[in-house]
């Protein structure tokens, strides 16, 4: 009689599927904040991510805007980067060839200035080895053109969702923007058009003031405010979104350690992604990770999709 193999009766399974990406855990990193994974890889292997989502990637490389672009405000960071990047070129011919080599699936943010640069990105990006997914940008508030300009309204978003389902195989998800009035009805105007998820939520739109120089601390004056200030918004957002649509969500906005993370699942979340924290701690993704695992032990679940809205 053979051996019986070991058998843990606490072990979790942490793996979620977020619209056929299939993750090896919930957390993986908010665009903008982990840049294509290279500057991060010196603090621990990325492989241990649920996912790496690179920085928002453009057909042309984009200079980005004006200095000054980030200010520290109570409880966050405003930031008018302006989606600098090197460009598609450049993400294909050297940012890829780098992420290959760990084991996590590379999703990559998508932005434009029109309809026509979203899909020729989709469709130069569908062919490409160890991309498994595009996040679609239409909420950035820090570009003059594109990006904000269509995920204001469900028919802006459908837009550009349907540009670039037409042009890609791969999983999308669309990145929602908390500065409308209605999130629900973007979000369901994203899934109709052919959206496999939704990503929520991007920086609200402010400001800050030197009141001694009188002068705007931004070149830009406004930029994306993010961190912890703004998570009980991103909270109520994907609670009134995971109600109104049936595909899976990757919440943010605020998330520091692992309970953040899940109010965030407990509100719908099937993932969630770190952005701010990791300025903060560069361990943050992983600990939380940890944190989640910890958690579902000490809740007695075996799996992390037991707790995905739940809460009453």
């Amino acid at each position: 009689m053979g051996i019986e193999p070991f058998s843990d009766p606490k072990s979790i399974d942490l793996t979620v599927d977020i619209g056929g990406i299939k993750m090896k855990n919930p957390v993986t990193v908010a665009s903008g904040t982990f840049g294509f994974g290279r500057e991060m890889a010196d603090f621990f292997d990325l492989s241990l991510l649920g996912a790496i989502t690179v920085k928002g990637t453009s057909l042309e490389p984009w200079l980005g805007n004006e200095y000054p672009r980030t200010v520290e405000t109570p409880s966050g960071m405003l930031n008018a980067i302006g989606l600098q990047n090197d460009g598609l070129e450049s993400l294909i011919n050297e940012k890829m060839p780098f992420l290959r080599q760990y084991d996590a699936p590379v999703i990559v943010n998508v932005v434009g200035q029109s309809l026509e640069e979203y899909a020729e990105v989709a469709a130069r990006l569908d062919s490409v080895e160890g991309v498994d997914g595009l996040e679609i940008n239409v909420s950035c508030p820090n570009v003059k053109k594109g990006c904000l300009a269509f995920g204001t309204t469900p028919e802006g978003t459908a837009e550009v969702v349907r540009a670039v389902r037409d042009k890609t195989d791969l999983t999308i998800i669309t990145k929602l923007s908390p500065n409308v009035t209605d999130i629900a009805s973007i979000a369901q105007a994203a899934v109709d058009a052919g959206s496999d998820a939704l990503s929520l939520i991007n920086t609200l739109m402010g400001t800050a003031i030197d009141p001694w120089t009188q002068k705007f601390r931004l070149a830009n004056i406004t930029g994306g405010l993010s961190g912890p200030a703004i998570k009980p918004i991103a909270l109520r957002m994907v609670y009134e979104v995971a109600r109104s649509v049936d595909v899976p969500l990757i919440g943010m906005g605020g998330i520091m350690n692992a309970l953040d993370a899940v109010e965030f699942i407990l509100a719908g979340a099937t993932a969630v992604a770190v952005g701010t924290g990791n300025f903060v701690n560069p361990m943050a993704a992983v600990e939380i990770i940890d944190g989640i695992e910890d958690y579902l032990k000490k809740m007695d679940k075996s799996s992390v999709m037991e707790i995905v809205g739940k809460v009453s």
